[in-house]
């Protein structure tokens, strides 16, 4: 039975989310941190593809079973841009304003209808680094970008990405109604209903 598992992120946000979801199975989720695992290099060209890339690096490090995310927005008047690029969007070390200043720029004279976009997430849970089947899960969560920011909660494009049926941004959300509406949230969701065979070991 598997009761540790290593996640392949620094994010004390991602590491809370997971214990606590996790910890109802009996299952410590400790960060890549703690075995100084360095992050992988993210050279796939999806984001299932750069999830298992980090979960498989920090399961060759720790010899534990491996959870990984990688998640982003796509926008379809960009052809999918940011993308997996989304962190990077405005250039290595990009800050969450000026991405969301870029994507601002590039869609300034769109109107409403051709705004549309979604968040992604992708979770992959690998039980050792040689897993040939993978847990994969993913979330999607439709919207539209606005033309001006919105709200103080979340983070990255959040103030920028209308949720249309509650004309709200996704920074104008409570954490908690984000985390059930959300990518992320729908991912971890999907997580939980399916992971407990595979927690058997």
């Amino acid at each position: 039975m598997i009761n540790k598992i290593v996640l392949a992120s620094g994010n004390k946000g991602k590491l809370r989310e997971f214990n606590q979801v996790l910890g109802q199975m009996d299952v410590e989720v400790v960060p890549q941190s703690d075995f100084n695992v360095s992050d992988a290099d993210e050279t796939g060209l999806s984001f299932v593809e750069n999830a298992i890339l980090k979960a498989r690096h920090a399961s060759q490090i720790t010899g534990l079973p491996a959870l990984a995310d990688d998640s982003g927005l796509e926008v379809d008047a960009l052809q999918g841009a940011p993308g997996i690029y989304s962190a990077r969007f405005s250039g290595p070390g990009a800050s969450d304003a000026e991405n969301n200043a870029k994507l601002l720029e590039l869609l300034k004279d769109l109107p409403a209808e051709k705004r549309t976009a979604r968040f992604r997430c992708l979770l992959v849970f690998m039980r050792h680094a040689e897993d040939p089947t993978p847990l994969i899960c993913q979330g999607t969560w439709e919207g539209q970008i606005l033309t001006e920011a919105r709200g103080d909660n979340g983070f990255g494009y959040d103030p920028l990405f209308l949720i249309p049926e509650l004309d709200k941004a996704s920074a104008q959300l409570p954490p908690e109604q984000k985390n059930v509406l959300s990518h992320r949230g729908q991912a971890v969701a999907e997580l939980i209903s399916r992971i407990k065979p595979y927690l058997q070991g």
